[in-house]
């Protein structure tokens, strides 16, 4: 890594840019875009291709301060039941736009808290799902599950519907940091709770945690990450705490004086990705650590790892579907997005059409930067003739962005007639070298610290 005082003259520091989850990231979405396209483009999909599911469950019994996720509080299953219902028609109308033959690659349920919805919901859930399209035959189904809203009969549920990875959010197991972002998590009852999913016959284990929060301290982050490494997770993503108070209300529970420096920032994720490839996990992009074995060590070697909404994937479709408020789509023609509130979302449904909002369809040179930030944030490489080979018509385009990053990072970005390299050194400049490649104004008020 390059020595913190170069990162610092950088800008590693001070730089506040997109986590590139997407490009054009949402803020740039507009609302020329809307049901129409999506559903043009849904009808666009290759009969007997393969897409992927991403299902919003909105719902938490209590709202944790430190979530930037579209989320709502409530004691009472009656909203929740209602939401459902919505889903399920969204789900229905959806399968009389798909082309014959489509089969589902990834279904992931994602929140929110999906695990808050009653085993009954899950069964009546999943089976419309079932109905709508069968699982590839190296499909995975996927679901966040928080440890304090998980029980038996949930877990039965959602094996006997065919769960093959589970989600959890740990973020820190430290009682003093829990205090202070709402999230009261026992590292026994995490335990617990993958304990009986792999005796149900679930046996990859994604976690996340967090770096960056407040009172954190690199002892504390080491201790979190030894307890999790006891659990023996296949992937674990460590994302860095994004603080907008002025965007996120419930921040604003969380004092800014409580939160470590940019530079200590860099140096709690060093401690606990040291642990993590100690362990044996490979780095896998900017944020995320998995077994060798794990298919995202296998897509990262094969050149096939891609980066979207719930991080890196192994995910080999084209298409993603995003079902329930605020939901992203992601289409070869761009991006589509659903209501974000629940109550608009519902009505769009209610009234017998697609929910969708705003998004972006792709035009000029946007799916190329596209391609380039993904492949940099996953590979640290960008192959020319990869980019050629997708944009025969923009090799003038690929080597002017090229040229310009190298000017601005000559120390870390390597040049050659086979592509862009980021080396080693440069790894922690990935996100702002991506900045580079991104046509649209970046407001720093919106983003997140690179460091």
């Amino acid at each position: 890594m390059c020595q913190k005082s170069q990162l610092a003259k950088l800008g590693l520091f001070d730089a506040k840019v997109p986590r590139y989850t997407s490009y054009p990231t949402a803020p740039n979405f507009g609302a020329e875009i809307d049901s129409r396209h999506f559903t043009s483009w849904v009808g666009e999909i290759p009969p007997r291709s393969q897409i992927s599911l991403y299902l919003h469950i909105p719902f938490c019994r209590d709202l944790c301060w430190f979530c930037m996720c579209r989320t709502q509080g409530t004691r009472s299953d009656a909203p929740i039941a209602t939401y459902v219902a919505a889903l399920k028609r969204e789900i229905a109308l959806l399968k009389s736009h798909l082309p014959a033959g489509v089969t589902v690659s990834r279904l992931h349920l994602g929140g929110g808290t999906p695990t808050i919805l009653t085993p009954e919901m899950i069964r009546d859930l999943t089976a419309a799902l079932a109905d709508l399209a069968p699982m590839a035959a190296t499909g995975e189904f996927s679901v966040e599950i928080d440890p304090n809203a998980f029980d038996q009969p949930r877990c039965d549920a959602l094996v006997a519907a065919g769960l093959t990875r589970a989600s959890i959010g740990v973020q820190d197991f430290d009682p003093a940091v829990q205090q202070a972002i709402g999230r009261p998590l026992e590292f026994a009852r995490t335990q617990q709770v993958i304990e009986m999913l792999r005796q149900g016959g679930v046996q990859n284990i994604s976690t996340d945690l967090l770096f960056g929060l407040p009172y954190q301290t690199e002892d504390a982050i080491r201790k979190s990450t030894r307890q999790l490494l006891s659990c023996a997770p296949d992937r674990v993503a460590l994302y860095g705490y994004i603080h907008l108070p002025a965007m996120i209300r419930r921040q604003a529970m969380i004092p800014s004086e409580s939160l470590p420096t940019p530079q200590n920032r860099l140096k709690l994720f060093e401690a606990a990705s040291s642990l993590l490839l100690q362990a044996g996990y490979r780095a896998i992009g900017i944020d995320h650590f998995a077994h060798p074995a794990d298919g995202l060590s296998r897509a990262q070697q094969n050149r096939t790892l891609k980066r979207g909404f719930q991080g890196y994937s192994d995910d080999p479709a084209d298409v993603l579907i995003g079902l329930g408020a605020s939901a992203i789509s992601r289409f070869p023609q761009g991006y589509v997005q659903n209501a974000p509130s629940t109550a608009r979302y519902m009505s769009a449904i209610d009234g017998g059409g697609f929910a969708s909002l705003r998004g972006h369809a792709f035009e000029g040179e946007d799916a190329l930067r596209a391609r380039m930030i993904e492949a940099l944030l996953c590979d640290f490489h960008i192959s020319r003739g990869e980019m050629l080979s997708r944009f025969p018509q923009m090799a003038a385009a690929f080597d002017t962005l090229v040229a310009a990053a190298c000017a601005a990072y000559p120390d870390v970005l390597l040049s050659t007639p086979q592509g862009l390299t980021l080396t080693e050194s440069g790894h922690p400049l990935a996100r702002m070298i991506a900045r580079h490649f991104d046509a649209n104004e970046i407001t720093p008020t919106r983003h997140s610290s690179v460091a």
